[in-house]
């Protein structure tokens, strides 16, 4: 068989989602859209189409106060007690969370706790927001009291008292530097400053995200998470900010059991809060499979190996906002084929929430602009809600291709390589849909499983039904 990167052999890619029609539809897993960098008020006009592509949430960029309209403005805080923006305001904000709750939709906040904004090419202390923003403030009180999530405008919420000391991470593998330091882009770059963990900054901090959760946030995900300790993460995220809360953290990784990264940060991470996390790991075996060369079939037992979260704490994704918008994470790209087919891996598997990220081009590839509206993840979001519950049996594993059941709702093939393969069935599968029924939900075609003995996976393509 050819590898998955003969380009010259790719057929039109071909997804055929079936159910099965006979049975009742059963409370699903999470699907999260990752609204990058979108509008409030867009995500609440888009709340009902959002709902009806099979979306159970919506992460939505960090609400605060900053800066500048390139998306990482976002995540250099001024200050946590309003929401201003070039993506909306606390006003915005509002409407917004209304409209999700009314579509049936939760919403999660992007929240940025582990640091504040690099002013240092504009003034040389740390109080935030700082004089000139404390000035805007009071030549505009009446709107800027309608943006007030808590606290008292006419005074600074930090000062320099409230950070750790300025020095630049200088090695990734080394947790106090991590923990402690600034993020850096290296030269005479000051870093972020970051934040420490006294009783200001934690009642800073808790006093935003109950005023977050009093206007419909759900639950949180946390950027930065490897960056910040164990100490301050659980003096944030107390009884009080966790009740009803869905929390996840960013903690980046290159791999799982057996690297470092992962048993210095994830895997503390894990065992020291009840928080969900990334999978990166999972990715990490995503990429390998898919590489040149690569072994689809060591997907077939990846948490078994280290090589995935638990299903019950893990956010999969194919593709999140770093990737293709920070250099250094690039090479992590998958080719854009294999990412589709990857979503049918990490949709169709049922294992971990799972996070689709939908951009407004702002890496210039071009490749995720409106992708929530795709219907191959729409039909795939369908098929993930109907098996949820239904365990996953891998069938058949090989290099080119994997094939799983769940339960005796579904199965799902992977082929990623550039020719047709025709599978046989194992003799286990028949069992697991035996007098079932079963429709094409993208088209007219119908049968019963008594016909199934055979699957043919076309080249570069996956099934799901």
């Amino acid at each position: 068989m050819t590898d998955a990167h003969s380009k010259t052999s790719y057929l039109t890619l071909r997804w055929l989602l079936l159910a099965a029609a006979l049975c009742a539809q059963q409370a699903s897993a999470e699907v999260i859209l990752h609204a990058f960098n979108w509008r409030y008020a867009d995500v609440g006009t888009q709340a009902q189409a959002i709902r009806d592509r099979g979306y159970d949430s919506v992460l939505v960029s960090p609400p605060l106060k900053s800066e500048g309209a390139q998306w990482f403005a976002r995540y250099q805080p001024q200050d946590y007690r309003i929401i201003d923006h070039a993506l909306g305001n606390t006003e915005d904000f509002r409407a917004m969370s209304a409209a999700l709750e009314n579509a049936g939709l939760r919403l999660y906040a992007d929240v940025v706790i582990n640091h504040m904004a690099n002013e240092s090419s504009q003034r040389s202390d740390l109080n935030f927001p700082g004089q000139r923003v404390l000035d805007a403030y009071a030549a505009n009180p009446e709107y800027f009291a309608r943006q007030r999530l808590f606290g008292d405008l006419t005074e600074n919420l930090m000062s320099g008292a409230d950070f750790h000391e300025s020095r630049c991470i200088t090695d990734y593998n080394i947790v106090a530097q991590v923990q402690l330091w600034r993020l850096c882009n290296g030269g005479s770059d000051t870093g972020l400053p970051d934040l420490d963990d006294n009783a200001r900054v934690i009642a800073a901090q808790r006093s935003y995200l109950l005023a977050l959760k009093q206007i419909g946030v759900d639950g949180f995900r946390i950027d930065a998470a490897k960056h910040m300790t164990a100490k301050h993460m659980a003096r944030v995220f107390d009884r009080e900010v966790m009740a009803d809360s869905f929390v996840f953290g960013e903690i980046i990784t290159a791999s799982g059991r057996g690297h470092v990264e992962f048993h210095g940060f994830l895997e503390p991470y894990l065992n020291q809060t009840t928080h969900s996390a990334y999978d990166f790991p999972l990715h990490a075996s995503i990429r390998a499979a898919f590489a040149f060369g690569g072994n689809l079939g060591l997907l077939a037992d990846v948490q078994a190996r280290g090589q995935a979260l638990p299903a019950d704490r893990a956010i999969t994704f194919t593709v999140n906002h770093d990737i293709p918008n920070n250099g250094i994470f690039r090479n992590w790209l998958l080719d854009p084929v294999d990412e589709t087919l990857a979503y049918a891996y990490i949709i169709g598997r049922g294992q971990g929430a799972v996070l689709v990220y939908s951009d407004h081009n702002e890496s210039n590839d071009a490749r995720w602009i409106d992708a929530w509206r795709r219907a191959d993840l729409a039909a795939m979001n369908r098929f993930h809600h109907t098996t949820a519950g239904e365990p996953m049996t891998v069938l058949v594993a090989a290099p080119c291709h994997l094939l799983f059941s769940r339960g005796r709702r579904g199965l799902v093939g992977i082929n990623k390589c550039g020719e047709a393969v025709d599978l046989e069935l194992p003799t286990s599968a028949d069992k697991l849909w035996r007098n079932a029924s079963y429709r094409d939900v993208l088209g007219t075609n119908a049968f019963t499983t008594q016909e199934i003995t055979r699957i043919t996976l076309p080249a570069r393509s996956a099934r799901a039904g």
